[in-house]
């Protein structure tokens, strides 16, 4: 019986987990590497085809996204989720599948102009039908037989709509070994779905870490707050603009619009416009909007039985074409523009930056977190202009960053998770799913606590029976970038001086040939001093 750990190791993304026992072979979830954590999601350490079944925790890409390419590469077994994941993978991956065919086609555009061969998508829309068509809904609770030996249950993990933990109890030799593989473990107290539910009692738990070095900071009301940032903006006639998470955050913000409106707590524009510009958000709030018996909590269900249609603020526009996605710049109506994706790096929210970031009227509010390396992140770190579209913009909009409204557990919350075990506690728990250094601390930390713990590297493999590690992993070669990508602070410095520099060079335009010709040679001689003639 051997556990592999096939990505999300000492990463955030590419969760990827495999359970060899009995002859059955066993993938929890399979998804994409995103960011900074990405190195090739072209292959994957193991044979697709040999994989019998796989068991997907929620549908957030980095723990689904790499499926197509599972079956494009030979799986035909059966993947099982709960109901509203289904649905949810059912737009996902679809979405996933247009964004790599719009990547590979504008890859191919730019290889054509040099005489190469054309770039191949990493997967195609087809591939997302016929992983699709392999997906078998199961309730939360049930417990499904795999195979002699080996079964399983889905426990609400409060994370995304029809997110769960995978509890499994696999039998080999005489033995049986319980196993828990936490996915993401929600935050509490979230509005519309469930706090994550008890869990406890496991000879192995493979549990995240994403937030394992810090805690959220919670506002009281997250709608007075929130109704201070609408209040200033459209008081001075501007836009407030959201990049937001297509599933799951945009529809938490649109449930808080609605009771925002209902306790008239925007004076300045009581009935201000909402516009939700993305085609996989307008999806999404379709399937949120739908028949959400045993997944809302007690809150969102007692609206419901109140006749309050939950996500249907008044003066709402879902908008699906680019076109009207454009027009809206051309309207100077203070509104309230959401659109992905949530850490600026692509979609239609670099448009709306674009045209509203140089406004000082307008406002900029993050709700999600930011990437190192990403847009949104330099945008927070108080980045004074930013490219988009081979255009300088000037940042002059007001930026906020709105606390609180994360769909992961914080640090305390994740010690409280693993406390449940603690009566029988775990031969090991092995912590996955943070960043390397967080990954390593956390589990130092759990190890404090009287916890058997590790952080496992890629293609790392135990034997659940003995308790051994028979493969010690790699350190993965993560793709390089650059410092900015990195977000290394003096970068973004360097940066900034050299477009200070190109402002200065402008103003002293008028300088007499003697005083260009000294400033020219002050820089030649900079130039000359820091070219790299090594690259």
């Amino acid at each position: 019986m051997q556990l592999h750990f096939y990505g999300a190791d000492r990463a955030v993304t590419g969760s990827c987990h495999g359970l060899t026992a009995g002859g059955h072979r066993i993938l929890i979830d399979c998804g994409l590497q995103q960011g900074r954590d990405e190195v090739d999601n072209s292959s994957f350490p193991f044979t697709p085809g040999e994989i019998d079944d796989v068991i997907v925790t929620h549908a957030h890409i980095d723990h689904s996204g790499r499926l197509p390419l599972l079956v494009k590469n030979g799986f035909r077994g059966r993947i099982f989720a709960t109901d509203m994941t289904c649905q949810l993978l059912r737009i996902m991956l679809l979405d996933s599948a247009h964004i790599q065919e719009s990547d590979a086609l504008y890859e191919s555009r730019k290889l054509a102009r040099s005489g190469k061969e054309p770039a191949e998508p990493l997967y195609t829309a087809a591939d997302a039908e016929a992983a699709l068509a392999l997906l078998h809904p199961v309730e939360y609770g049930q417990m499904i037989s795999l195979s002699e030996g080996i079964r399983f249950r889905l426990t609400d993990a409060g994370h995304l709509l029809g997110s769960a933990y995978v509890e499994l109890w696999a039998a080999e030799g005489g033995e049986t070994k319980k196993l828990v593989f936490s996915g993401d473990i929600g935050n509490v107290d979230q509005p519309i779905i469930r706090d994550p539910s008890p869990v406890s009692g496991a000879d192995y738990v493979v549990m995240e870490s994403t937030y394992g070095d810090r805690n959220h900071e919670t506002p009281d009301d997250y709608c007075a707050v929130f109704s201070e940032i609408l209040n200033r903006t459209f008081a001075r006639g501007g836009n407030v603009i959201i990049p937001s998470f297509a599933v799951g955050r945009t529809q938490e913000l649109l449930f808080f619009f609605r009771e925002i409106k209902d306790r008239g707590l925007v004076p300045s524009n009581p009935d201000f416009p909402i516009v939700v510009d993305s085609p996989l958000a307008v999806e999404a709030t379709r399937i949120y909007s739908s028949d959400l018996s045993g997944y809302l909590d007690d809150e969102a269900g007692a609206l419901i039985a109140q006749g309050v249609p939950l996500f249907s603020a008044s003066n709402t526009r879902l908008v699906l074409t680019s076109d009207e996605s454009k027009l809206l710049n051309a309207d100077r109506t203070p509104k309230v523009i959401i659109a992905a994706s949530g850490m600026c790096d692509a979609g239609r929210i670099r448009h709306h930056l674009k045209h509203n970031l140089w406004r000082p009227e307008c406002t900029v509010v993050f709700v999600g977190y930011q990437a190192l390396g990403s847009l949104g992140r330099a945008l927070q770190e108080g980045k004074q202009s930013v490219k988009l579209f081979g255009e300088e913009v000037r940042v002059n909009a007001s930026i906020e960053t709105f606390h609180g409204l994360s769909s992961h557990a914080d640090h305390d919350h994740l010690v409280s998770w693993i406390r449940q075990f603690e009566a029988e506690k775990p031969a090991r728990v092995f912590v996955v799913h943070g960043d390397e250094d967080v990954s390593v601390a956390f589990a130092g930390e759990l190890g404090e606590l009287g916890f058997r713990t590790h952080a496992p590297l890629y293609r790392e493999t135990w034997d659940l029976l003995t308790g051994e590690i028979l493969d010690h992993g790699v350190v993965q070669e993560k793709k390089k970038r650059s410092a900015f990508q990195n977000g290394s602070p003096q970068y973004r410095r360097l940066e900034e001086a050299g477009r200070q520099l190109e402002e200065v060079i402008r103003e002293n335009k008028g300088l007499s040939n003697k005083e260009l010709a000294k400033f020219t040679s002050q820089i030649e001689a900079l130039l000359a001093k820091w070219r790299r003639d090594d690259r």
